[in-house]
């Protein structure tokens, strides 16, 4: 949730208790809501919070959503809250997945990412190709360093384990995962994150590098491509405990 101490937007809210409890606490009036694909945990919360507070919605242009709402594509923006968010298209969790993206915020840029891009990891490929997820997580990491990363779940810890797994060699990997187990023993969140850190610690951006090439390769030895060492590593990850 964003807000301006008096009217909030709301970005995937897969129930819509815990949106309307957080409305009345801080008496903020919900003005849009923020979809990013068709998953249940991100629009179970859509019609009864469209009901209860007459908030504008807004979702990708080739999914099925609740409706009504405005539906975007490449390129389109959404105006609330007096700020602007520019949708880009990054298909592969779901075929139509879309994020939203603000050039400044409190000044920084801030990205609302979905199950496309996680701290650490990417989201599975239930409906796109790998080819498509590398190119929509190739449009993310081109973002500013400062971009803060609003991924829509706390999967940090879980998916650190597989990245140094990947890439046990990686410094700026291991202190991160020391710090995140820091933040999860007390019973804190790792998010948001930043483009930076992520291009620094993620598989999943790194694909490309000989480290993650090798390892992959350790895994698939078919995997010789782009797009099959990429598709190599989701299985691994897919297939890791």
């Amino acid at each position: 949730m964003l807000h301006d101490q008096s009217r909030a937007l709301v970005v995937d809210p897969g129930d819509a208790q815990p949106v309307l409890e957080a409305l009345r606490g801080r008496r903020l009036q919900l003005e849009a809501i923020l979809v990013t694909h068709h998953h249940p945990d991100h629009t179970g919360g859509v019609d009864a919070l469209r009901q209860a507070t007459g908030a504008s919605v807004f979702g990708p242009a080739g999914e099925v959503m609740p409706e009504p709402l405005t539906r975007l594509g490449s390129g389109n923006r959404v105006q609330s809250l007096g700020l602007s968010f520019e949708v880009i298209e990054v298909p592969g969790h779901t075929a139509g997945h879309i994020a939203y993206y603000a050039a400044a915020i409190d000044q920084a840029p801030l990205l609302f990412c979905g199950d496309t891009l996680f701290s650490a990891g990417c989201g599975r490929l239930f409906e796109g190709s790998p080819a498509q997820m590398l190119a929509s997580l190739d449009k993310l990491a081109a973002l500013p360093d400062a971009t803060r990363v609003c991924c829509a779940h706390e999967y940090t810890l879980s998916n650190l384990k597989f990245a140094c797994a990947v890439e046990p060699g990686n410094m700026a990997l291991t202190a991160y995962r020391e710090s995140v187990q820091a933040l999860r023993a007390n019973q804190q969140v790792t998010l948001p994150s930043t483009m930076l850190l992520e291009r620094q610690i993620n598989p999943f951006l790194r694909s490309r590098e000989p480290a993650v090439i090798g390892a992959v390769q350790g895994f698939d030895a078919s995997a010789s491509d782009e797009a099959s060492i990429f598709a190599a590593l989701r299985q691994w990850k897919n297939e890791f405990r």
